[in-house]
């Protein structure tokens, strides 16, 4: 006998997959939710490690600029140390320069001449003074450039003054101070020239022990 089913099967079907739809919606939500998530979790963790690394970037930056500021105040007394101490050593060159110019100043000086005033601007030295005559300035500036201390004197102003019959020229020269112990530079490239060889003495040869002397011919031995 046939059996005939009269129940709403469709519509028990047709909610049956509306269920599994929403089923697999509910888990691609979910899914779509969770994979959200991980990435977004992901995207923050290297933000935050980024964030942190520029954080430790910063932090060393502030550093080394620290310690280029340090730098910078060593090089400032660094550099004026090396000034005091050059200041020193041109103070303790000049101090020797200073007595061997003004003993060159006394023994140039010829009679009939007397100096009035020095002045000294640098290694420039101007003198102002009275002579006899025009041959007597001619001499001492001679005297001034064979002394090896002044070179290079010129005369600016000679004049007849009255008031001293004696004394009747007034003259100022000018004269530029030297180092005859320094460093020559004959050629004229800024180096000193190397100093020259000293000849090498030889020391002269002993005397030859002098031949004992013969016997004479027809002696009788002794």
């Amino acid at each position: 006998m046939a059996r005939i089913n009269l129940l709403p099967w469709r519509a028990e079907r047709r909610k049956l997959r509306q269920k599994e739809f929403l089923t697999m919606v509910g888990f691609a939500a979910i899914a779509a939710v969770a994979i959200a998530f991980l990435i977004s979790s992901w995207y923050g963790g290297q933000i935050t490690g980024q964030n942190a690394r520029n954080q430790f970037l910063r932090d060393q930056i502030k550093q080394v600029d620290k310690q280029i500021d340090e730098i910078k105040a060593l090089d400032e007394k660094k550099a004026k140390l090396l000034a005091r101490k050059e200041v020193i050593e041109q103070l303790q060159a000049n101090r020797s320069k200073m007595v061997h110019l003004f003993d060159s100043l006394v023994r140039t000086i010829p009679d009939g001449v007397i100096l009035t005033s020095v002045k000294q601007e640098g290694d420039k030295l101007t003198l102002q003074g009275r002579a006899q005559s025009n041959a007597r300035v001619s001499t001492y500036m001679r005297n001034l450039e064979s002394s090896g201390w002044m070179t290079k004197p010129e005369l600016s102003v000679i004049e007849a003054k009255a008031g001293d019959n004696s004394l009747p020229y007034e003259f100022t020269l000018t004269v530029m101070l030297a180092d005859p112990n320094a460093p020559k530079d004959a050629d004229g490239d800024g180096v000193p020239d190397a100093p020259a060889a000293q000849p090498v003495q030889v020391a002269p040869a002993a005397p030859a022990a002098p031949a004992p002397a013969a016997p004479a011919q027809g002696g009788k031995a002794p």
